[in-house]
């Protein structure tokens, strides 16, 4: 593995990469619980896949977070979820896929699913935060630093976005790298939001059913 400080660095397995982030949402969700941090919106009760063959962003960050969720489709009842917040600048993305599935009264399963950036044009995000509650793919970081303070990645020295509001302890863990490239990437996500998503050659299907032949992965 080449210096964290220059160069770049690759893994097998993105989700090894993780790790260290996912572990300091413990601290997190003690924090959220007693007030002290503010969820920046309640998500739904859905997780949903994401299938990308290739992503190219620049100004990555990443570190732990909580997602405040609604339990279920239905009611008020809120649930807190360790998240890996991933967050990129820009990113340009190809052979994107998007699913989730509902259980629908009286129908049973059906799935939605969107797909993008299949053709010549790339699907296209600035400002992109991903709530990642599992991830997996090959990745490869340029100029990387990994233990820096969470609000250091949006400082003077920082590579990545604002940090997400709400969402991390100030001095937790994080890792920034000016340039990240990640392909056959399969994740489970709580939210995503981005300042602007262009979404080229969108298609939306649904199917009734779940399951690999009709979700994303």
């Amino acid at each position: 593995m080449e210096s964290v400080a220059r160069g770049g660095t690759r893994w097998k397995r993105f989700a090894l990469v993780m790790v260290p982030s996912v572990a300091a949402t413990a601290a997190i969700g003690i924090g959220l619980a007693q007030g002290a941090l503010a969820a920046s919106f309640t998500v739904s009760g859905q997780q949903f896949k994401v299938r990308a063959g290739y992503l190219e962003g620049y100004g990555f960050s990443q570190y732990g977070g909580v997602d405040v969720a609604y339990k279920g489709t239905e009611g008020d009842e809120t649930v807190r979820h360790p998240v890996s917040i991933s967050s990129f600048k820009t990113a340009t993305i190809r052979d994107m896929c998007q699913s989730v599935v509902t259980d629908v009264p009286f129908v049973g399963k059906v799935t939605m699913r969107m797909t993008a950036g299949e053709g010549r044009e790339p699907v296209k995000a600035r400002n992109l935060y991903l709530d990642i509650a599992e991830f997996d793919g090959n990745a490869t970081f340029d100029d990387i630093d990994i233990g820096v303070a969470v609000k250091d990645t949006d400082g003077p020295s920082g590579k990545g976005p604002d940090v997400k509001d709400g969402s991390a302890l100030e001095n937790g863990f994080a890792q920034q790298a000016r340039r990240a490239t990640l392909t056959n990437v399969e994740q489970v996500a709580w939210a995503t939001t981005a300042g602007s998503f262009s979404l080229a050659g969108l298609k939306m299907r649904l199917h009734r059913g779940d399951g690999p032949d009709v979700e994303c992965f």
